[in-house]
This record gives C-alpha cells, structure tokens and sequence, in this order.
C-alpha cells in the first residue's frame, strides 16, 4: 500500500509525464524550488536529476524560471541542446503572488521566439506552476 504522502509525490510526477528511468536534467535550481517535486521526479526516474552542465541526451528539461533570472529565450534555447527529438521542457515558475513570478504572456512570447510550441499549463504546487515546452514538429506529431 502506498502512503499518501507518497501518492502525492508520483502524481506530481506523473502529472509532468515523466516516466521510470527517464534521464531528467534540472536547470535553475535555487533555495526556492519544490524539494517535494524533485524528490518525486528522482523517485520515478530511479537515479538524482541531472544538473545544468550534464552532456547527456535528455528526454525532460525542468527549467526553473524566475522574474530577474534574465533571458527567457537564450534559457530556452540553451534547453533545447541536450533535449532528445520527443523531448520536453517544463518551465516551473513561481505563481502569481510569489517572489519572482512571470507573467504567462512574457512566457508565451519567449517561447515563440525560441522555436518552440506551448502546450499546456499545470499547477503542481502551493508555489508553483509548470508551462509545458515542445519542438512544434512534437506538437503536430501529439495531435
């Protein structure tokens, strides 16, 4: 049986279509970030995430975002180098209220201008809130 605690953590997890032995690389890690999402991302994936300067091809980018953590675009750009041809990138940003939340239009019009095609946002936390990143050649192949 599992705990609810560990419910929730899987389902977090679960909800970012992350699946068992995914490689997961971790961009913009901070004191702020959700430890209870990391801890569930590396529970599903069996091994601890990858951090900004892996080499590895990887198949989730989790790109912590921020107000004032400078540019969006270049971030996104950079997060497409190691990101296998079906990958994703989750930008996690603080929710409206936080420290350092962004406004979903200034992601939008980032995402556009790095090439890429937004198709879904999440809440995962009391924190946090997740936009979800694909080539747009994934996001027609999805249809």
């Amino acid at each position: 049986m599992v705990a609810a605690e560990d419910a929730g953590k899987i389902g977090v997890a679960d909800r970012l279509g992350i699946e068992p032995g995914s490689v997961v690389q971790e961009i913009g890690w901070d004191e702020d970030v959700d430890d209870d999402l990391r801890a569930a991302v590396e529970e599903r994936i069996g091994s601890d995430l990858l951090d900004e300067d892996a080499d590895e091809v990887v198949e989730v980018v989790l790109l912590w975002w921020r107000e004032g953590d400078g540019d969006l675009v270049d971030a996104l750009i950079n997060a497409t180098t190691p990101l296998a041809e079906e990958g994703v990138i989750w930008v996690l940003t603080p929710k409206t209220g936080r420290a350092g939340h962004v406004e979903p239009s200034d992601i939008s019009e980032s995402v556009s201008t790095a090439g890429l095609a937004q198709t879904s946002n999440i809440n995962l936390s009391a924190d946090w809130t997740a936009t979800r990143l694909v080539s747009p050649k994934s996001a027609k192949t999805k249809r």
